[in-house]
């Protein structure tokens, strides 16, 4: 139960040493951090020339249990999250049946207690089933155990439900969590509409169906004084909307992922089905955009998005082949290589998009390295190189994008509670 990690650089937000520091864990809290501490009967962990983190918290993520167990399930998500440097996950609730009700939110803890390598922490559905109907018992989930409430990727077209929902959720303080798109705009869209659209002879996606989106959410948001947060976005249009909404006091916070400033729809040229996502990948000026976000804190948080599905549902057409990507294992490591090596974002900019602002949106009692908080932790090499290699994940969904790329900065160990559940 004791842990003493020694001779590391510790990167906190109110942490950046620039001398080697020890950390000590005691029963899964951090008891003690300084210089050449010394302790009886402790495990000891040599951390010299690394990097110490506070655990990251990924705040869009589908785990597929229950009812798609086959695509992931809590075990493998969380253990390949782990891996990824991840310590605490959500769960999305469009799942078969949807957590929409205490009964799931309950299953959901108890399956995590069980089989869980890091915390998972559900979220509970706005409508029944997800169908954007009907209210669903958010009070008695938020009671159950549920620190969010989203439809997960499925999007509230009914405005006077949104409306209510917003209203009522605002009695329990949390945030709603929406995925913007307008589907009478996406329609049968595949991939961003433009020009790689037309070349390919593919449906398009238009950016309004988000930006449409995303203004009436943050008007609704703004007359409410609801909590909002955007996940996953991917224009420049819709940066801009959060910035001036920002600017005038709305609620508002917003993630993106790292596929939506690592890529553009070019990738797609030969109809590469492992980069197929929504919303969709845009286009250069939009990941120029989402940078400038990142940078200017317009986006508060970095996300995975991580959409497993089977790798035969990937292998077909374009039309008909599944949406999602796998990225617990490579989102750290991927943002580290773009954004801090670029000098875009300093790794502690990056700690705060990835573990303390989710945080405090999800309001934890965690995303710091300070005394009397949780011993989730990530010990990694910001020198160390590896090779993106999708067929070694530990997440059933074996398949990447960056497949065979070289990253640098790897995750080498992961604590919950002091205890090591990634090595």
């Amino acid at each position: 139960m004791k842990l003493l990690i020694k001779n590391g650089y510790v990167i906190s937000p109110h942490i950046n040493s620039k001398e080697p520091t020890d950390i000590y864990i005691d029963n899964g809290i951090i008891q003690s951090i300084g210089r050449n501490l010394e302790t009886i009967n402790s495990e000891i962990i040599d951390a010299s020339e690394k990097v110490v983190i506070p655990g990251l918290i990924d705040m869009h993520c589908h785990l597929c249990e229950p009812g798609s167990e086959n695509r992931e399930n809590i075990e493998s998500g969380s253990k390949s999250a782990a891996r990824g440097g991840f310590t605490t996950i959500t769960c999305q609730p469009n799942t078969h049946p949807a957590i929409d009700n205490k009964t799931v939110v309950e299953y959901i803890l108890s399956k995590s207690r069980s089989d869980a390598y890091v915390n998972v922490l559900p979220y509970g559905s706005m409508s029944i089933a997800c169908q954007g109907k009907e209210l669903s018992e958010i009070g008695e989930m938020r009671f159950a155990g549920i620190v969010a409430v989203s439809d997960g990727d499925i999007p509230i077209m009914d405005s006077n439900l949104l409306w209510n929902i917003m209203k009522y959720v605002r009695m329990f303080d949390i945030p709603i969590i929406t995925h913007c798109e307008d589907v009478n705009l996406s329609r049968h869209g595949v991939i961003n509409e433009g020009y790689m659209s037309t070349l390919l002879g593919l449906h398009g996606i238009p950016r309004e169906a988000e930006e449409v989106a995303v203004a009436r959410n943050l008007v609704l948001a703004e007359n409410t004084q609801c909590r909002l947060h955007i996940a996953h976005i991917s224009t420049k249009g819709t940066v801009e909307l959060i910035r001036q909404a920002k600017k005038r006091g709305v609620m508002v916070t917003a993630d993106t992922s790292p596929h939506y400033f690592t890529l553009t729809e070019q990738i797609l040229k030969k109809y590469n089905t492992f980069a197929k996502v929504r919303p969709p990948l845009r286009t250069s000026e939009d990941v120029e955009a989402i940078l400038e976000g990142l940078k200017d804190n317009t986006i508060d948080v970095i996300s995975t998005s991580h959409t497993p599905t089977t790798i035969e549902s990937k292998q077909t057409e374009f039309d008909d082949a599944a949406y999602g990507i796998s990225s617990f294992e490579t989102a750290f490591s991927l943002s580290y290589n773009y954004l801090v090596e670029k000098n875009i974002l300093s790794l502690g900019q990056l700690v705060q998009k990835m573990s303390t602002n989710p945080a405090q949106i999800l309001a934890l009692h965690k995303g710091l390295i300070e005394v009397g908080m949780d011993a989730d932790l990530v010990i990694m090499d910001p020198k160390q190189n590896f090779t993106v290699n999708a067929s070694e994940f530990i997440s059933k969904a074996k398949f990447s994008p960056y497949n065979g790329m070289e990253l640098k900065g790897k995750i080498l160990q992961t604590f919950v509670k002091g205890k090591q559940v990634y090595s």
